[in-house]
């Protein structure tokens, strides 16, 4: 969702706010005059505003072909900015709150026909959306499912049901790095042309990107949860020149690429702005970026930079704008 274009929000009804595993919630979200809600496709998020007044994006999880509801799980994030925590403790069935209506920066491509979902903890809601759509639509996928335990596993009576069994990998780590999965046999070739969907912590999702180099970049696709390292302790400023005008624009430390854009009243385009999606993509010229995004392979980092989460190493770099 473009910050700057904010769509018009919608006034729903919260249908139920059910505990599902340890820490997570499920809340439903209908219209309260029973009318279709604006469709959406696997992989898409809603934005809710808290109680609270804060406004916090969450994938949905249920069958996209269901017109009537929107289902979002929520993890409770103790430490987080307080959205999460209180639309879980402050929202009750019969209560309104405003809705954005769906957007999807991570959709399935149509034709494909095979795919591999990998999700760390409350990374399988937008999961389990696109199970449901690759169900109806007949089509093949296989998920690998990382969780601390049983008690904080999300969907997990429904996806050990029978019909899962050699599609489905549940793997319980109890918090030990040590005890991760390997992911390295599940990622050493793409079988089938499938495409990869990845979304969970940050670690996890580095990881697979490390792993997936020989992959199509077309083919493996990232959505974050947290927000990127946009700002490191170790950042400096730099210099940003825009090669069409020849403009150089400061790029202090706590600022990103995009916004000093915005600043200068440039329509640049954006979506996601955790360096996942892709939209922000932008020519490099001449410098070195530090790149932070989760898109490019590494042949790509020489000349193109994701402007929403990136910076520079050099003092200087020139992007084609």
């Amino acid at each position: 969702m473009d910050a700057n274009n904010q769509p018009q929000m919608l006034p729903l009804r919260v249908m139920r706010n059910d505990k599902i595993a340890d820490g997570i919630h499920i809340l439903e979200f209908r219209d309260a005059g029973g009318q279709p809600l604006p469709e959406f496709s696997a992989g898409a998020h809603i934005a809710i505003q808290a109680p609270n007044g804060l406004l916090r994006k969450y994938s949905l999880c249920n069958d996209p072909a269901e017109r009537n509801r929107y289902l979002v799980a929520i993890k409770r994030e103790a430490n987080g900015r307080g959205g999460s925590c209180n639309l879980i403790d402050n929202t009750k069935a019969g209560d309104e709150l405003m809705v954005a209506p769906p957007v999807n920066d991570f959709g399935l491509p149509p034709r494909a026909q095979d795919f591999l979902f990998i999700a760390g903890g409350i990374g399988i809601t937008p999961i389990m959306a696109m199970i449901r759509e690759v169900l109806r639509q007949g089509k093949r996928f296989r998920l690998f499912y990382c969780s601390r335990s049983p008690e904080m596993t999300a969907f997990l009576d429904e996806l050990s049901a029978p019909e899962f069994k050699n599609q489905v990998t549940i793997h319980y780590d109890q918090g030990d790095p040590a005890r991760s999965l390997d992911l390295k046999p599940v990622l050493a070739e793409r079988k089938n042309r499938e495409h990869l969907y990845c979304c969970g912590p940050r670690p996890l999702m580095e990881a697979v990107r490390n792993m997936t180099d020989h992959w199509s970049s077309t083919a493996v696709h990232f959505e974050a949860f947290s927000e990127a390292e946009t700002h490191k302790p170790t950042d400096k400023p730099f210099k940003l020149r825009l090669a069409r005008s020849g403009e150089v624009l400061d790029v202090p430390t706590t600022k990103t690429i995009l916004e000093i854009l915005r600043d200068r009243g440039l329509e640049v385009p954006s979506s996601c702005e955790t360096g996942t999606c892709g939209t922000c993509r932008t020519k490099l010229i001449a410098g070195e970026a530090d790149h932070r995004d989760l898109v490019l392979a590494e042949h790509e980092r020489a000349d193109t930079v994701m402007i929403c989460v990136s910076r520079a190493k050099s003092d200087e770099i020139t992007i084609d704008r």
